[in-house]
């Protein structure tokens, strides 16, 4: 299985611009530029786009180890933090912190923490991540 996106940039790195696009369609020519990455400028930036996946590979990835123990969650709530920093060798994605929230009849903490556990390590996103990936989970009934 393969999947593709695209992106394309147009002028220099702080007054360029550039856009977007999935495959999927769900992204299309979605603006990204300096400001959006650096500072605090509209539309998206590559290290929110990596959040996003992060996230979203988590939950599911979670969602496959309650299956395989037998539990059904109702939800699980995932943010992706992602710490983007300039360090000796240039700018950096230095860490991917999961903040998680998920409500899952018949679990108990520690069920739920060890499951947890196992969906960060083996979530394909956080095995493509040459970072540090931390994470705080909340079981709630």
């Amino acid at each position: 299985m393969k999947r593709k996106a695209s992106a394309e940039w147009k002028g220099t790195l702080k007054d360029g611009k550039g856009t977007i696009s999935t495959e999927s369609g769900v992204l299309s020519q979605t603006q990204y530029s300096f400001g959006t990455r650096f500072e605090s400028g509209i539309g998206t930036n590559p290290e929110e786009l990596v959040a996003a996946a992060h996230a979203a590979c988590f939950s599911m990835a979670l969602s496959a180890q309650l299956g395989s123990a037998g539990l059904t969650p109702e939800k699980i709530a995932t943010t992706a933090t992602v710490t983007f920093e300039n360090r000796d060798q240039g700018w950096t994605v230095t860490e991917s912190h999961l903040e998680v929230i998920a409500t899952i009849p018949g679990a108990t903490p520690e069920r739920f923490a060890k499951l947890a556990q196992d969906a960060k390590a083996g979530c394909p996103i956080s095995r493509l991540l040459n970072t540090t990936i931390t994470m705080d989970a909340t079981l709630t009934i």
